[in-house]
C-alpha cells in the first residue's frame, strides 16, 4: 500500500438569507471554502444554476484542478528530462452534460498547454541549471505531457477523458534574455 495523504476543507454556506430553502429560487448559492492558512475562496453555483458569476463554481474549480495537476506533473517531468521550462499556460475547457432529470456529469476536459522552453544550453553554474544537448522538439514535449498525464492524481481519478492538445512550443534563446 502506498503513502496516504489527506486533505481537509471547511465549507460554509452563506446564502440562506431570510427564507432558506423554502423554494429552489429562494436561496443563494454563495458559500465560502476555507483552508487553514490560505485566503478564503468565494464559491457559488454556476450562473446557469442560480449562482453568482462573481464567485468560483465547483465546475470551474474542477477543471482548474485538472489543469493545475497536469502542469505540476509536466514541470516535474521536464526538470527530470533536462528540459528548461520558463513559461507555461493552459486554456483548459470542460464539457458537462446535464440530463433531463437534472443530474449530470463531465464528459470530457481538454487541456491546451502552451510551453515556453529555453533551448540554448545554459552555462554550468548559472542557477545550477544546465539543459542537455538533446534538441527540444514538440515530440519530446508530447512525451513529457503523456508522462504527466499518466501521473496526474486528479486525471487518474476521473471517469471521463482528459484530452491533451498542446500548442507547438515556444523557444526562448539565452541571447534574448540579455
Amino acid at each position: 500500500m502506498g503513502i496516504l495523504h489527506s486533505y481537509a476543507v471547511d465549507l460554509t454556506w452563506t446564502g440562506a438569507g431570510e427564507t432558506g430553502t423554502t423554494s429552489y429560487t429562494a436561496y443563494g448559492r454563495d458559500h465560502d471554502v476555507v483552508i487553514p492558512g490560505r485566503p478564503v475562496l468565494l464559491g457559488s453555483a454556476d450562473p446557469a444554476f442560480h449562482g453568482s458569476s462573481a464567485r468560483y463554481s465547483p465546475e470551474q474549480l474542477f477543471v482548474a484542478s485538472l489543469s493545475q495537476c497536469h502542469m505540476l506533473w509536466f514541470l516535474h517531468m521536464a526538470a527530470r528530462d533536462g528540459v528548461v521550462v520558463v513559461g507555461y499556460s493552459d486554456e483548459a475547457a470542460g464539457t458537462m452534460r446535464v440530463e433531463s432529470a437534472g443530474a449530470g456529469q463531465f464528459i470530457e476536459v481538454v487541456l491546451r498547454p502552451r510551453v515556453t522552453v529555453r533551448t540554448t544550453p545554459r552555462p554550468a553554474g548559472t542557477d545550477g541549471v544546465v539543459s542537455d544537448d538533446r534538441p527540444v522538439t514538440d515530440a519530446r514535449l508530447a512525451s513529457l505531457h503523456k508522462l504527466a498525464h499518466e501521473h496526474c492524481f486528479i486525471s487518474r481519478s476521473v471517469n471521463f477523458p482528459v484530452l491533451l492538445e498542446p500548442a507547438p512550443f515556444v523557444s526562448e534563446a539565452l541571447s534574448a534574455l540579455h
